[in-house]
């Protein structure tokens, strides 16, 4: 049925809405389209009375590292493939950061230790994860837009980031992931925070450029500046 009603043909009705009769009930369609409307107000006020700090990554060129200009990656900007990938600052110099439930540590990477200069310390036990013994761990201070922290990370051999973030970081800040957008959202003392995510053709352009940096520096005396 469209409207119940007499004199008049189907595509001719008046009324748009659909009606269906079942029993002694009679749902409409316009019904249906009134309550998903308020529900939808009643959401968008609900978030407009909380405060919420959208976070973008850092901006500037990772570690001083030159700009590539050849192996330009694909237009696409779907993070339906991404994992989390964006740039922090440490000491004043842009670094790769990774946000990965996967990984059961915090880790940052050796290179960044020795170039930066945070004092890891040696641990009395050793954390032998297979073919891995970490026996250093170092307190980083980093920060992302207004969002500042310090987080205590395991020192490893990695070239995929500068950090990454794990479980204990997400857990600690009760983190919320979007599959969609891929923006991570938490509370950090007592204010909302949003993460954005880096496209897919600035991740590429940071891993072609720390790439290069590496083979740069393969065979020469490595320097204190980036």
């Amino acid at each position: 049925f469209k409207c119940l009603g007499r004199g008049h043909i189907a595509f001719q009705c008046p009324n748009k809405k659909v009606m269906i009769l079942k029993g002694q009930d009679i749902y409409s369609s316009q019904d249906e389209a009134t309550n998903s409307s308020s529900s939808s107000e009643d959401e968008e006020e609900a978030s407009e009375g909380e405060s919420c700090e959208v976070t973008y990554p850092y901006n500037g060129e990772l570690l001083m590292m030159r700009r590539v200009l050849n192996n330009q990656p694909s237009d696409t900007q779907s993070q339906r493939e991404n994992i989390f990938h964006t740039r922090c600052n440490i000491s004043n110099k842009a670094c790769s950061l990774i946000v990965d439930s996967g990984s059961w540590c915090n880790c940052c990477s050796t290179r960044m230790v020795e170039k930066l200069g945070p004092k890891p310390y040696e641990l009395h036990w050793l954390n032998d994860d297979g073919d891995m013994v970490v026996n250093q761990q170092v307190e980083v201070e980093f920060s992302i837009g207004n969002y500042k922290d310090k987080v205590k990370c395991d020192v490893v051999p990695m070239e995929a980031c500068h950090i990454l973030l794990g479980r204990p970081w997400q857990f600690d800040k009760q983190t919320h992931h979007d599959g969609l957008t891929n923006n991570i959202t938490f509370t950090h003392k007592g204010k909302k925070f949003v993460l954005h995510p880096l496209s897919p053709s600035q991740v590429m352009e940071d891993q072609v450029q720390m790439k290069t940096k590496r083979e740069q520096e393969k065979g020469k005396q490595p320097t204190r500046g980036f």
